[in-house]
Parts: structure tokens; sequence; C-alpha cells
């Protein structure tokens, strides 16, 4: 009815007898760069920018910009909207463009609402996309000239940060002619400028 468990000792797993090598990190040397991801420039949707925009990589428009943009490539969000000339290799449209748009590739979704004319290679249009305007197909991508990336990314790794140095410590009296605090004669008590010590 009952039956008795096995009261047998199961062997131990035998231990392993070759042990996987520690991965030590990689480390680089300054003059080798690792692949890395690069962040596009991104106006968020409460910023407003007044003015010309020029960049090597990829800019992301979620609010409003009033001026020419050259860069890489080009996304406009949903709620974005450029009012002025746009130049890039690359550009996707979600939002509004008042304006030219000179790019080897367009793209407008159903969102995107453009006015003014289109300089492509190739172009592709969703369904509910707005466009008035001219389009014009174009056998060579003029030069942008962007700024060189690899340059500007040199240039920032050796700027380095100043930091104001201050003289003056916690507890220690103020400059001699500064607004503020007197000390009296011993040195040890400060005295406000505005109390007089009676004899």
């Amino acid at each position: 009815m009952f039956s008795r468990a096995n009261t047998k000792p199961t062997p131990a797993a035998p231990a392993a007898q070759t042990q996987a090598p520690e991965r030590k990190p990689e480390r680089r040397t300054a003059g080798e760069s690792a692949p890395e991801r690069v962040v596009p420039s991104i106006v968020s949707a409460d910023l407003t920018v007044t003015g010309d925009l020029v960049s090597a990589g990829e800019i992301q428009i979620d609010g409003r910009v009033e001026g020419d943009i050259k860069c890489a490539s080009l996304i406009i969000g949903i709620a974005g909207a450029v009012t002025g000339e746009v130049s890039a290799q690359t550009v996707r449209m979600h939002g509004s463009v008042s304006g030219q748009v000179i790019a080897k590739s367009v793209f407008l979704a159903s969102t995107a609402r453009m006015i003014g004319d289109v300089t492509h290679e190739s172009l592709a249009i969703e369904p509910g996309a707005f466009l008035e305007g001219h389009c014009r197909r174009m056998t060579e991508m003029p030069d942008l000239s962007l700024p060189d990336r690899n340059a500007a990314v040199a240039e920032a790794a050796e700027a380095k940060p100043r930091l104001a140095s201050s003289r003056s410590a916690v507890g220690e009296p103020a400059a001699a002619g500064g607004a503020g605090a007197k000390t009296d004669e011993s040195g040890t008590e400060p005295v406000s400028a505005d109390s007089k010590t009676g004899s």
C-alpha cells in the first residue's frame, strides 16, 4: 500500500573537467575606434529653433525649425514642422515642410504635409500624404559640403573642461575690499559692515 522511498544516495554529478577561460574586456588604444552607433541630433517637441541647422550626421525634428537644414539624414516626426530649404542625402517626412527639399532619397509618410518643390533621385509617397509643388528628378546629387564628422569628434575629445578655481575655502574671511563681511583686529570674529562697535 505504501512504498518506501528510495534510500540509496544518488551519485554526485562529476565535477566539470574543463572550465571556460575567463574573458577579459577588450581594451582599445586611442587610435582604434569602435564602430559606434551615432545618436541623432534631436529637436524635441517643445523646442522652436529659429536659424539654420548644419550637421554631418542625422537630425530628427519633433519641434519647429524656421530656417534651412543641411545634413546627411533628416527625419521629421509627426509633430515636426520645418519652414525653409532642406538639403540632405535622405529625408523621411512624417510631419510638415514648407519650402524646397533637395535630397537623394525622399519618403513622404501618410501623415506628411509638403508645400514646395521636391528635387530627388528617388521618391516614395504613401497614400494620404499631401504634396503641393513640383517634383523634379535629378541625375546627380549636388555636393552638400557638410562638416567632417571625424574632425568634429576629434576636436570634442581634445577639448578639456575648464573648472573655475576658488581660492577662498569655507570658513575663511572674504577678500579685502569685497562687500559683505569684515573681520575685527584679531581676525577671529566676523563683524557686519553695518554694525558699529562701542567702546
